[in-house]
């Protein structure tokens, strides 16, 4: 049969809230930075994406700083603590899906 990639969750424009958006992944490349010369090397650029501009539910106006939300398919989020009711601000604190543990099996 047809293996399915990937599903899109639809919300209604006109009834959703704007929200700021913030991915983080893994702050270093290497699993042990402390082992090389230079610990900055190991710095992942891309640990922070920010998506300014992304439509979430509208209950989700009501969130509460401190507790865990999922966001279908894209992992658990938190309300930031400096998010404000015109503001709301998102971070990403665990993804749905670890590529971290494959890598390093992969590599061992």
């Amino acid at each position: 049969g047809l293996k399915v990639k990937g599903t899109i969750h639809w919300i209604s424009v006109p009834h959703a809230k704007e929200a700021e958006v913030r991915l983080y992944d893994r702050l270093f490349n290497d699993e042990n930075p402390a082992a090389a010369e230079d610990f900055k090397a190991s710095i992942n650029p891309e640990s922070l994406h920010i998506i300014q501009r992304a439509y979430i539910e509208p209950d989700l106006a009501n969130a509460t700083p401190g507790k865990g939300y999922q966001f279908i398919r894209l992992g658990y989020f938190t309300l930031d603590t400096q998010s404000t009711p015109d503001h709301l601000v998102f971070n990403r604190t665990v993804t749905l899906k670890d590529s971290w543990g494959k890598e390093v099996k992969k590599n061992a």
